[in-house]
């Protein structure tokens, strides 16, 4: 077989995976929304979207509350990017695991400690009233400033990830050298640094605001009705009023959002900056990314000499850099450290401080067998998520390294697809079709969804890692006589086996964390550990959710910690 046939055959899982899981159902289901009860073409749900004018003005809602949330996870995350970025190999495998503990948590769990910590029982409530700058409790939970921190807090740690991948590839000489042509520091930085990183910062804009697109337990938890976000209305009109033609406009509609800010952002710097590589693309964006990352430097230059403001220095930064970064590391972390006081709490109800010491909570879910089951249902699902995303994406990564031009745009941006649609418009699609293929409540029909969610992140992490991978080794392997599939076996995957182990964590984590298809996908019976958070969240507020949070959150811990021992091994 030629080369271009065997790129073509490594390709052949995920095409498959994806063309019947992905591409198909989202087509199928979005059909619907055009067609009549006789299966007519019609536009009369378009028609009743757009006369309502409620669910624009929710788009509207969606929009602005995503937008707000990415520019603050910018913000925040740059700080924390810029020191994990040129720290020394020591430090940086202490701020990379700061940020990696709460970015393996779950979302729910993070969400629920926001719950806690904004309460009318709740520290910030607290600490207001002891110091005397309230009289009473503030109504600090469903509003706006709520759903916002919530959800920031949730997405900053992929800002930091995304923005550390194309830092690292900056040289540091560039201000070093800025500096000897004249540039004073805060030149140097706001116009030679803060352009070149700015694909990265892009690239994590693209990210938050497509995933902030399909949020709901942040609204549902931490708003109000003003807040009501797009995907609301989506399980809504599936859940409640089975009206999948109208719940098919709205995903519609969701998506269409998605994929203009993408075709903006790829025209703007390419779509490889995704993979923590500016400017692999030969697109003809690229130079107007250039342009518009070196007008926003000279601003941001412009800015900071007229407020006088100190920029980072080369190196880690000074202390002021370090001081930011703190204080973000601390955002993310002191939610979760506060839910362990709360799981011990003796009362039934969440209050500040905890009521006395008790591991009621803790037996109470380890003795029953809907949450253990639960427990187990997920990990299984997630061990299989993983293995089915490895033998799709390892294949396929190592295919990709291989083509070059239009071919390796175009097989990047497919298998990078589902990062690119909001997660709701997928379980949605798969529950349409999961119901007429009988794989409702099915630990397959779960493994699946997960699988097409986790893909990208896999795949991402595994070309991450061959991007550094000597191909001369295999060329040499090949000269001795090996078949691709032996030097495959015997060179190439032993030496990015740490790199496979990180991508695995990435996909059992994301799986162990789905909590959109499990929503639609698992049944009644068949609940996920997510699931069942979740219905405890909506129907029973108490410390038992607390202490099921805590043990996730140990449980995320330990593998982070395991994986970051297992990777220098290999």
């Amino acid at each position: 077989m030629t080369h271009p046939g065997r790129h073509l055959l490594l390709f052949a899982p995920a095409a498959l995976l994806l063309g019947l899981f992905f591409v198909a159902p989202i087509g199928g289901f979005l059909v619907q929304g055009f067609l009549h009860r006789d299966g007519a073409l019609t536009l009369e749900h378009a028609g009743r979207m757009w006369a309502a004018g409620t669910y624009v003005q929710v788009m509207v809602t969606t929009v602005k509350i995503s937008l707000w949330v990415t520019v603050l996870s910018v913000l925040v995350g740059y700080p924390v990017a810029y020191v994990l970025a040129n720290a020394d190999p020591r430090r940086k495998s202490t701020w990379a695991l700061f940020v990696l503990l709460p970015f393996w948590s779950s979302f729910l769990v993070r969400t629920f400690a926001w719950i806690v910590i904004l309460g009318r029982q709740g520290p910030v409530n607290a600490a207001l009233v002891s110091a005397g700058l309230s009289d009473q409790p503030l109504d600090l939970l469903y509003g706006w400033a709520a759903v916002v921190i919530g959800m920031t807090n949730v997405l900053v740690p992929f800002a930091i990830l995304t923005m550390v991948g194309v830092m690292e590839r900056i040289d540091r000489g560039l201000m070093v050298a800025a500096g000897t042509l004249g540039a004073r520091p805060v030149q140097a930085f706001f116009r030679v640094y803060l352009p070149l990183s700015m694909p990265g910062v892009t690239a994590s804009a693209l990210l938050i605001f497509i995933t902030a697109l399909g949020f709901f337990m942040a609204p549902a938890l931490l708003g109000s009705a003003r807040e009501t976000m797009i995907t609301q209305l989506v399980i809504q009109q599936v859940m409640e009023l089975v009206n999948w033609p109208f719940a098919a406009i709205l995903c519609l509609l969701l998506l269409a959002t998605a994929l203009v800010l993408f075709v903006l952002f790829d025209k703007a710097v390419g779509l490889s900056t995704l993979s923590g590589e500016a400017g692999r693309s030969a697109s003809a964006g690229s130079g107007m990314g250039r342009r518009i990352c070196g007008t926003l430097g000279e601003l941001a230059a412009w800015l900071a000499e007229t407020l006088r403001l100190s920029p980072p220095r080369p190196g880690e930064g000074g202390v002021g850099t370090k001081g930011l970064a703190i204080l973000a590391i601390l955002f993310l972390i002191v939610p979760l450290l506060l839910l362990l006081p709360v799981s011990f709490s003796r009362q039934e109800f969440l209050s500040w401080p905890p009521a006395g010491v008790d591991l009621r909570w803790y037996r109470e879910a380890f003795s029953s067998p809907v949450w253990l089951d639960a427990a187990g249902r997920s990990f299984i699902v997630a061990l299989l998520t993983t293995a089915v995303c490895l033998v799709v994406a390892v294949p396929a990564a190592l295919a990709f390294q291989r083509l070059q031009g239009g071919g390796a745009s175009a097989a990047f941006a497919a298998m990078i697809a589902p990062l690119l649609v909001p997660r709701m418009v997928i379980a949605v699609a798969l529950f349409y079709v999961y119901a007429r293929l009988g794989l409702v409540g099915t630990v397959a029909g779960l493994v699946i969804g997960h699988a097409v969610i986790a893909l990208p992140y896999v795949f991402i992490a595994v070309t991450a890692v061959l991007k550094t991978y000597d191909r001369r080794l295999d060329q040499a392997a090949a000269s001795l006589g090996a078949s691709p599939l032996v030097t495959a076996r015997r060179v190439t995957l032993p030496l990015i086996a740490g790199g496979i182990v990180s991508a695995s964590l990435f996909a059992f984590v994301i799986s162990l964390d789905e909590l959109n298809i499990a929503l639609f996908a698992s049944g009644g019976l068949q609940s996920t550990l997510p699931k069942l958070m979740w219905d405890e969240a909506t129907l029973r507020f108490s410390p038992l959710l607390a202490a099921v949070s805590t043990l996730v959150l140990l449980v995320m811990s330990a593998l982070v910690l395991l994986a970051a021992r297992l990777r220098p091994a290999s």
